[in-house]
């Protein structure tokens, strides 16, 4: 199987969820198979009760559902899923390809459907695309620290205020990224000595004043300001107010 794409995740980050109902165990299982593959979270169902109850408790992104089941079929199955989860994108699996199947399937409220037998790739590929239309969202990779329209990759360096991308000394960039690995937490000169320059200053706490003043001319200058000082306390990153609203805040958790 070749490598998956960038892994969509749920609005909150975590894995997107996938109920697989299916009564053919082997099917099932090497549709799970695939499907953790691309990072996501996969629950599976033989029976059309068990995908009700399933649904329930998981609370899934999205469906792939097979129409024929042993107790009822893949419509009732979707008509009380949606009946406590609404919305929620459903992919119809059948070994039937008549044209009266499809219909009923999307006219019934079914968003997309394959017929067996049918390549993985393309399950795959049809999901992404639903879970996309539902909000589903790809998820920033793991070196790059975002708090609000500012961005860092801690591989290559760079740094982006917005589209503007800002060029930073080995030292700025150090700076910056302690400041974002502690969105909204003050931080004070001692502990930015401390995990910046690696080492005490004897109280010469101005080289910290001195490297915040020159980040603010790069990250703050003619834009709402995200470097703030807590007056006798240390200082704060933050999203700029304008971004407060819309929820502009983003990745990294706190290091002390």
């Amino acid at each position: 199987m070749s490598t998956p794409a960038e892994p969509l995740t749920r609005a909150d980050g975590s894995p997107v969820r996938v109920l697989v109902v299916d009564d053919e165990q082997m099917l099932a299982d090497l549709l799970a198979s695939a499907l953790r593959y691309e990072g996501w979270e996969v629950t599976s169902a033989g029976t059309g009760v068990a995908a009700v109850r399933a649904a329930k408790e998981i609370q899934p992104d999205v469906v792939v559902l097979d129409i024929m089941l042993p107790d009822f079929d893949g419509l009732e199955v979707m008509r009380r899923i949606h009946g406590h989860t609404p919305g929620v994108p459903v992919l119809f699996l059948t070994a039937k390809d008549a044209v009266e199947d499809r219909v009923a399937g999307l006219t019934a409220g079914g968003d997309d459907y394959v017929t067996k037998p049918f390549s993985l790739e393309e399950v795959v590929a049809r999901l992404r695309a639903l879970l996309r239309r539902s909000g589903a969202s790809t998820a920033e990779p793991a070196n790059v620290l975002t708090v609000g329209d500012l961005r860092m990759d801690e591989d290559s360096h760079e740094v982006w205020r917005g589209d503007a991308e800002i060029r930073l000394t080995a030292t700025e960039f150090e700076l910056l990224r302690f400041l974002m690995r502690n969105p909204r937490r003050v931080l004070s000169k001692p502990q930015i000595l401390d995990r910046v320059w690696n080492y005490d200053f004897g109280g010469q706490a101005n080289i910290v004043e001195l490297y915040i003043s020159y980040l603010r001319r790069k990250i703050d200058k003619g834009r709402e300001p995200m470097i703030h000082t807590m007056r006798g306390v240390g200082y704060v990153l933050k999203p700029a107010e304008a971004q407060e609203g819309s929820g502009g805040a983003g990745s990294a958790g706190a290091q002390g």
